[in-house]
């Protein structure tokens, strides 16, 4: 963050969203932490990351991981459509049939828009890529097999401060991600992959 949430400096409208993200209730499958906020994206700025880590059978498997980067900019930049933006990743392995889908990131793109929805966001100018990596090991990971992975890069402008929501879509797409029940009902899942254990 550039300045301290206890600063004079800190605008009003930025420490109300830090209050409101502070605020925001991720499920328990969810490890969520704040981190050092990449230098030079806006004036003001928070940033967080999320593991997905299964509370059921001990497993300690790689089930998905994600950052959410909240922007204030005062002067409202004309790209924004407002004086807040957010900038968000999620990432998650799955099975290799999984990956081949077609429609794969579609599917990850409207979950984004569905979470956010869910969740009673209010936003703008949403933009991102759904990314759909295939991978086979060699030599000393060829037992590690064939695997696949998604990732979505997204943003989008928050229409006010109030940002709790914006946080729990974030928590809860990455989590449906990972293969967990969704919250919302008629939801279906991606299968995650899960890493052989030796």
């Amino acid at each position: 963050m550039s300045d301290s949430p206890f600063s004079p400096a800190v605008p009003p409208a930025f420490a109300a969203a830090l209050e409101s993200l502070r605020t925001a209730a991720t499920r328990p499958e969810l490890v969520v932490n704040e981190i050092a906020s990449p230098p030079n994206l806006a004036p003001y700025s928070i940033a967080l990351s999320a593991d997905v880590t299964p509370l059921r059978h001990g497993s300690d498997s790689d089930l998905g991981t994600g950052r959410f980067i909240l922007l204030h900019d005062p002067d409202e930049p004309e790209a924004w459509g407002g004086a807040f933006r957010v900038v968000c990743f999620v990432q998650a392995p799955l099975e290799t049939e999984i990956g081949l889908d077609p429609f794969l990131a579609d599917v990850t793109w409207s979950w984004l828009i569905d979470a956010l929805d869910t969740k009673g966001a209010k936003y703008s100018h949403a933009s991102g890529t759904a990314t759909k990596i295939l991978s086979s090991g060699f030599g000393e990971l060829a037992k590690q097999g064939d695997g696949a992975q998604i990732e979505l890069r997204a943003s989008w402008t928050p229409k006010d401060a109030d940002v709790k929501t914006h946080v729990e879509g974030w928590g809860e797409l990455l989590c449906m991600l990972a293969g967990l029940p969704p919250v919302a009902d008629g939801v279906s899942l991606l299968a995650a992959r899960r890493a052989a254990r030796e």
